[in-house]
């Protein structure tokens, strides 16, 4: 039951992010929304675990009181789903740039991508893609990016529980990753490509879970809005 007291309070929305929306898009229009049917000038809306606008899935928004628990929900464990393309690399790791190098492929199995795959669970130390949002200098990764200026890359410390195979379609490889805060998968998916000999980039990506959180009991931003709409004014 949704009310203005309750989301002043602090409610956990779980929000199943669209394709091409920004995670930033999506807390907009949840504040939006909340704000437009209760008439509120302000209220605290956050999300708790940036999601690529290639990236669909669960997306955690906290608001009121509840953002005080963003940095604890984003700590937790997340799995996701996704699909890598083998013979490609491209600049961003992903789908947001274009194809710079091309590589063969024709020598890869299924099992040694398992194999390969294998090496990658545990702690491993990472390269997040220049294409990021970490901050360096006061500044984003992808703002040198976009105006081509060189930059290191900090490389991190990240934890992979479980790494699954659930599909090869050559060139396309599909996977489930059980994986700690911080994990790049858009790096995962590069690392593997090299390890497999060839190169490779992230073609599709959808997290399924934070913690004990499941995308199964999420909702499109557009049904949120939809149900918000529906409600009654009730304030208790």
């Amino acid at each position: 039951m949704f009310s203005k007291d309750k989301f002043l309070e602090g409610e956990i929305l779980l929000i199943d992010k669209p394709l091409e929306w920004t995670s930033f898009q999506v807390v907009n229009a949840i504040r939006w929304a909340i704000r437009k049917k209760y008439e509120l000038k302000k209220i605290k809306v956050g999300h708790a675990g940036t999601l690529d606008p290639l990236a669909t899935g669960l997306l955690i928004v906290c608001t009121g009181k509840a953002t005080k628990k963003i940095q604890d929900i984003q700590g937790q464990e997340k799995t996701y789903e996704g699909s890598l393309l083998l013979g490609k690399t491209t600049p961003s790791f992903d789908l947001e740039t274009e194809v710079d190098h091309e590589y063969p492929f024709d020598h890869i199995t299924e099992p040694q991508i398992k194999e390969v795959a294998s090496g990658f669970i545990g702690e491993i130390i990472q390269k997040p893609p220049i294409f990021s949002a970490i901050r360096k200098n006061g500044k984003r990764l992808y703002e040198y990016a976009r105006k081509g200026e060189n930059v290191t890359v900090p490389e991190r410390h990240v934890f992979i529980r479980e790494l699954e195979i659930t599909g090869f379609q050559p060139p396309e490889v599909h996977f489930r990753v059980v994986c700690s805060k911080g994990t790049y998968i858009r790096s995962l998916a590069h690392d593997m490509g090299k390890a497999l000999g060839s190169g490779a980039y992230l073609s599709g990506l959808r997290r399924t879970k934070i913690g004990l959180y499941n995308v199964d009991n999420a909702c499109l931003p557009r049904i949120f809005k939809e149900n918000l709409a529906g409600a009654s004014e009730n304030t208790g």
